[in-house]
């Protein structure tokens, strides 16, 4: 079993630092608010809370990061930097810029350190039960190391390519999130207004080419105009935001996701920002 630091205990940190205790590794946790880590540790029955982020990863083989941002990758990352021994590997999991990963990955191999970006697909419901994907850039010496320990909450995982890697395919899995959710929306609303049963609409389009995750976990709730499952609006801007600004320097054309994102844009300024993906919906509904 390995010795691993787990640093941010938000909705997704949290049960993934979770399930690496329960696999039987050993975790350090370490959370910006202190209560929280202590109440993890107090919840899980197993690990330890750190004070700081090199209190985390002392003695650490892996380092795991789950959190919110670039800005905030960047301030955790520095604040355990000094400490960060050779062969130590860090893994992070946040959803970030494929510009910061290779800065990070270049600062770590400075130590001797290995490096992986991995952001994770399958939101609170994914990582509550072990059933993440992962998208990783890294080397392939690194990626072996630290896979095994990351199947402890993955269903899937796949290394992409090199440092960066994985959070450019983040952005591809949002980028089409984005447009799926568009279209069952609109898909439903023009039934509404139609006159149709939407259920058997479901029913009859579901079995064939129609068919998606996003459709057949939401489409009731976006019925029902229940919004409180899953990724919240204002995470998904900010993903599309990493994606758009790396689609304007790769000079790729997004014209359907820069249009959604707007969309989203409407949603928060309803004050709805909290709102799950599938709150499209709700503009084209009022």
């Amino acid at each position: 079993m390995a010795k691993c630091a787990f640093l941010g205990l938000g909705v997704m940190g949290g049960p993934m630092a979770r399930h690496l205790a329960q696999k039987g590794h050993e975790v350090t946790v370490w959370n910006r608010k202190g209560e929280k880590a202590a109440a993890w540790v107090a919840k899980v029955g197993a690990g330890q809370a750190a004070a700081t982020p090199s209190e985390a990863i002392s003695g650490a083989e892996y380092i795991f990061l789950c959190l919110g941002d670039d800005p905030d990758v960047e301030a955790v990352f520095a604040a355990f930097a000094p400490a960060l021994k050779a062969g130590q590997v860090v893994a992070d999991h946040t959803t970030a810029s494929a510009g910061l990963a290779r800065r990070l990955g270049e600062a770590a191999a400075a130590k001797g350190a290995g490096f992986v970006d991995a952001p994770v697909s399958g939101g609170q419901a994914g990582a509550e039960n072990g059933q993440l994907t992962v998208m990783c850039g890294g080397d392939e010496a690194t990626f072996a190391k630290v896979e095994p320990v990351m199947r402890a909450y993955s269903k899937q995982i796949t290394l992409i390519g090199e440092v960066g890697a994985g959070q450019l395919a983040k952005s591809v899995n949002q980028i089409c999130i984005a447009g799926v959710v568009q279209g069952i929306a609109e898909g439903l609303h023009f039934a509404r207004k139609n006159g149709l049963d939407e259920a058997k609409v479901i029913e009859a389009i579901s079995a064939g080419a129609a068919q998606s995750w996003q459709m057949q976990n939401r489409w009731k709730t976006m019925v029902d105009g229940k919004f409180d499952f899953g990724f919240a609006v204002d995470w998904m801007r900010k993903d599309l935001r990493i994606a758009l600004d790396a689609a304007r320097k790769a000079g790729a054309s997004l014209p359907l996701t820069s249009l959604v994102d707007q969309f989203y844009a409407d949603v928060q300024a309803e004050g709805h920002g909290r709102w799950d993906t599938s709150s499209l919906i709700s503009r084209l509904n009022r």
